[in-house]
């Protein structure tokens, strides 16, 4: 199986954390996003263990919610001792609502509001992650008028393309975030910060992109972060403390991805920014990363109902399912990989080739495109793995159709609701 929480059991049905996927399917309705909560805290304590062994005791991963963000989350995140980044104030207030402590959340956006500024500083929030000139303007206004000092760190782009999709590739100097190092504008808005009241700039930020499957990427942007770091100290007399490197790390979404050693990977980039540190006579700064994808996403798949097998002689063949790109659009947009399987007869040879099609008016509504498959019946369960980012997050209602419920199994087994299946009303109750 393509990760160790999938299993097929006696009835030839698909197993996740040891449930019948099947069964779950019969009791909650489909389509419906299945968790496993082990599988989302087994990866929170690889990533801090492995952070505080190598970067040392203050060293901090912060869950990125925008991989998948609701209450539930949250808590369990928290309980696991993580920080969290946020990018929008709903984020930020759903984080609140749960209860997480909102001194270890860092918010993040290109384009905060005023509106924005007031709210998260109403809440409490540890630390803005600024992205331009005009917003840390809007910071020190809000914090001097409040009679504050607010924690900031700078969004910088080092200049790094780790080649991965364009569309989620964000580290180059052509990009809308953060300030580039390469230009000279990174150290001069350094300076313009320093100036600020009611700002404390405690370090700096970058983010190079998502799906990367090594640490190369995170070794290279360390080198010129710290370079850059060792400069702001030089010409301004100002040591940062604070180095956050972003998130990135990939998943195994299918069979030909490659597997990633988490805790080897954060060893080699620790081992890279103490050396660049050594070099540059710089103090070691406390670390964070902001792993999203690499904590939920193989932790979830979304259970679909087989509707119609249509195959068009000469031509290919369509399993038709009862959602789509409202529940996961990323195949829409960015073709992206992932593995289907017929979860009612998981252990059957594949002997369709098909494309998986979803119930939408919409010729692009598509899942994956010639997978093999074992041939479906009316009413089957069809599994898509490894959808447990990205995917409820950016869920719509296109279509007028109401966004499926998320289910947590348990470490015990048990399982429960985590986000309620949205109703007909639900869609209606911003109707007037």
């Amino acid at each position: 199986m393509l990760h160790t929480n999938l299993d097929i059991n006696g009835a030839g049905h698909l197993t996740m954390a040891g449930r019948d996927t099947v069964e779950l399917a019969g009791k909650y309705g489909t389509p419906l996003y299945l968790m496993d909560q082990a599988r989302i805290r087994e990866r929170c304590r690889e990533y801090l263990c492995a952070m505080r062994e190598h970067f040392g005791r203050n060293a901090l991963p912060l869950y990125a919610s925008k991989a998948l963000c609701c209450k539930e989350l949250y808590r369990i995140v928290a309980e696991e001792g993580l920080g969290c980044d946020v990018v929008s104030p709903g984020e930020l207030y759903t984080a609140h609502a749960a209860g997480f402590p909102m001194e270890k959340a860092y918010f993040h956006g290109n384009n905060k509001t005023d509106a924005d500024v007031r709210c998260a500083m109403d809440l409490g929030i540890g630390h803005f992650v600024a992205d331009n000139r005009e917003e840390l303007y809007a910071i020190s206004r809000e914090a001097t008028k409040r009679g504050k000092v607010q924690k900031v760190i700078l969004r910088v782009t080092p200049g790094i393309d780790p080649h991965t999709h364009a569309a989620i590739t964000t580290g180059k100097v052509d990009s809308k975030f953060g300030t580039a190092i390469e230009t000279g504008q990174a150290l001069d808005l350094t300076r313009q910060i320093l100036t600020l009241p009611g700002v404390d700039l405690v370090g700096i930020h970058c983010h190079v992109g998502s799906l990367c499957f090594d640490s190369g990427p995170f070794e290279a942007a360390a080198d010129i972060m710290i370079a850059f770091m060792a400069q702001v100290r030089k010409q301004t007399g100002h040591t940062l403390s604070v180095l956050n490197l972003g998130g990135g790390y990939g998943v195994r979404y299918i069979e030909g991805h490659p597997s990633i050693d988490i805790p080897d990977n954060i060893r080699k980039v620790a081992e890279r920014v103490r050396a660049r540190c050594a070099a540059h006579d710089f103090p070691l700064p406390q670390v964070l990363l902001e792993p999203g994808r690499s904590i939920v996403a193989d932790a979830g798949l979304t259970l679909y109902t087989a509707g119609s097998v249509k195959t068009i002689t000469g031509y290919k063949s369509y399993v038709s399912i009862d959602g789509g790109m409202p529940d996961n659009p990323r195949y829409a947009l960015y073709q992206s990989d992932y593995t289907v399987l017929n979860a009612s007869r998981a252990s059957a040879r594949p002997d369709l080739t098909a494309t998986i099609a979803g119930r939408c008016c919409e010729s692009g509504d598509l899942i994956q495109e010639d997978v093999r498959i074992a041939r479906p019946e009316r009413g089957d369960i069809i599994a898509v793995l490894v959808t447990g980012a990205y995917n409820y997050s950016m869920a719509s209602n296109y279509n007028r159709i109401p966004r499926p419920p998320i289910v947590m199994i348990a470490p015990d087994g048990s399982d429960y609701v985590a986000v309620r299946r949205e109703s007909y009303e639900d869609l209606l109750a911003n109707d007037l």
